[in-house]
């Protein structure tokens, strides 16, 4: 298997150029066909070594699953996104989504999609924030917002992952602090917080303080729930979001373990214990078109991981071993043309996710890139994974693709070539390192210009964009609109919930939240106190503010 030089552009390809037909997005150019010679941990006289590399699911290095029998016994987590307009608007389209998953044997977990001013740590009367209060999902100022959001949802019993990431430690605030009014044990309470900000300055740009800064708080989340919360995953270790900014799948792969890496090194190095923290770490990645990449993708990161857990950091539980994922479709791939399309692409790379052994699923909803998912698209975006969850029959035996020629040299070809990038970023001095250098941005920007580059020549076919294009507007699909008047209330609303609130209390919270900063201590607890006591959302954003600063971007920005 041959890898191209992904900074070729098409003005300066070669005539001996393979056809692109024959090369995958990441540029893996491929054979016709595969047999034992092309796989380089297998061989009729190596055996020992065909199981040290493939093995068996369930065992080290997990490189066909973490369980040995996988979704045989277990369905994936069915977990769909929901967020928009008020708490109330996404409180009713979390009891929809819990209605229509009851009688699956599949778990069915939340996740839960915030607006911009709350993922920016922004309040709703922020200046900064108006128009795009309730937008792009829901808007969440305060503990009374977070106590509506969840309103007779047994939180105890539904996992609830929360896409945010800046302000993450505070929104995991309220959160707690919630439960702890309804008088839920925080032992009880199970669930995901995204809390991944290293990618955040790769690729999104929702990033509050400094990378340093940053960091530390996501191991005050680490400490905090290893201490308090058994059953909370504090870091969703994300590649999902450096795919969406145009990064291959191995850049995908290979950016998001050596994060995780990071975390690892800052939690051993503050001193806790890894294999108390590291097994509830968990990983988040997308699953894009091209279906074989993505397959393999992740059965590399298994074992790449489970290596890395083992050999270089010295983990001896074996769930600290575990690559535990969470796979989203990709957003990426949908087009505003013919979105009905988009329900075809949704189901292969959901078969792609579950072939490839991720632990929970969302399906995207075939009408996004035109505005937040309408109720029906949500529903037809469920009953996809439903049908290959019952139908398909992908679910009777462990990693079926396992022991496939092509499946296994595209495996190993794409950890090799993670572990190049990790030398290259432990050369830098680490991942903060390469932040300030401008070394993710630079790659991934340079991978979307190849793609994009191939999509305008017509060498990468996008159907309905640069090829079969009829032309026609009879695709057309509902768009869901948010009407101002969400912005309006929740405003009204905020301004209600400070006047009731003790401005004393609230003045003396805030300060311990600067003092906790200030003095390089965990900041959860002041936090979980100040949400309960009364701050909103950008106070104690604010707050943590006067201490660690903002950042607006490196040098090479």
């Amino acid at each position: 298997m041959t890898k191209i030089d992904q900074g070729k552009t098409q003005a300066s390809k070669p005539s001996n150029a393979p056809d692109p037909e024959t090369v995958t997005i990441s540029g893996y150019e491929v054979d016709p066909c595969y047999g034992p010679a092309q796989i380089q941990t297998t061989s009729a006289d190596d055996v020992t070594r065909t199981q040290d590399r493939i093995g068996e699911p369930g065992t080290y290095p997990f490189t066909r699953g973490i369980h040995p029998e996988m979704y045989r016994k277990r369905l994936w987590t069915m977990r769909q996104f929901a967020g928009f307009g008020s708490a109330d608007d996404t409180n009713a389209r979390f009891k929809y989504l819990l209605e229509n998953t009851k009688g699956t044997k599949a778990n069915t977990g939340l996740s839960t999609a915030f607006d911009l001013p709350t993922l920016m740590g922004c309040d709703s009367d922020d200046a900064l924030s108006s128009g795009e209060v309730g937008r792009c999902g829901v808007a969440i100022d305060t503990i009374e917002d977070m106590h509506r959001l969840y309103a007779d949802i047994p939180i105890d019993k539904v996992t609830v992952s929360q896409t945010i990431n800046g302000p993450a430690c505070v929104i995991w605030a309220m959160y707690l602090g919630m439960a702890k009014q309804r008088g839920i044990p925080l032992s009880d309470v199970g669930g995901t917080l995204q809390n991944d900000i290293l990618k955040e300055f790769h690729s999104q740009n929702e990033f509050i303080y400094p990378p340093e800064a940053s960091v530390k708080l996501v191991v005050d989340t680490i400490e905090y729930a290893s201490l308090h919360c058994p059953k909370w995953n504090s870091v969703s270790i994300s590649g999902y979001h450096i795919r969406e900014a145009g990064s291959s799948a191995v850049q995908e792969l290979a950016f998001t373990l050596r994060d995780g890496m990071e975390y690892v090194e800052a939690a051993m190095k503050r001193g806790l214990d890894i294999d108390v923290f590291a097994p509830r770490l968990s990983f988040f990645f997308n699953a894009h078109n091209e279906f074989f990449e993505e397959i393999c993708k992740l059965r590399a990161a298994r074992r790449i991981w489970s290596k890395v857990m083992k050999e270089r950091y010295g983990a001896k539980n074996e769930r600290s071993l575990w690559m535990r994922t969470h796979v989203q479709t990709a957003g990426c791939s949908l087009t505003e043309q013919q979105p009905l399309n988009n329900i075809v692409r949704v189901a292969y790379q959901a078969m792609a996710g579950v072939l490839g052994g991720c632990q929970s699923l969302h399906t995207d909803s075939m009408d996004e890139t035109l505005g937040l998912p309408t109720e029906t698209a949500v529903r037809v975006a469920l009953r996809t994974q439903q049908i290959l969850a019952h139908e398909t029959g992908v679910h009777r035996t462990a990693d079926p693709l396992g022991g496939s020629w092509f499946v296994e040299a595209l495996t190993d070809q794409m950890e090799a070539d993670t572990l190049a990038i990790f030398d290259e970023v432990d050369e830098m001095g680490g991942v903060v390192e390469g932040i300030h250098r401008g070394y993710f941005r630079r790659s991934i920007a340079e991978a979307s210009y190849r793609f994009g580059q191939e999509m305008e020549a017509g060498d990468r076919i996008i159907v309905g964009v640069n090829a079969y294009d009829d032309g026609g507007d009879d695709h057309a699909v509902e768009i869901l609109q948010i009407p101002h008047e969400v912005e309006t209330v929740q405003c009204e609303r905020l301004e209600a919930f400070r006047k009731q609130r003790n401005d004393d209390d609230v003045a003396r919270a805030l300060d311990e939240i600067r003092n906790a900063a200030r003095d390089d201590r965990n900041v959860m607890d002041s936090l979980v106190e100040a949400s309960i006591t009364g701050c909103t959302l950008g106070e104690m954003v604010s707050a943590m503010g006067d201490v660690y600063g903002r950042y607006t971007g490196g040098p090479e920005w």
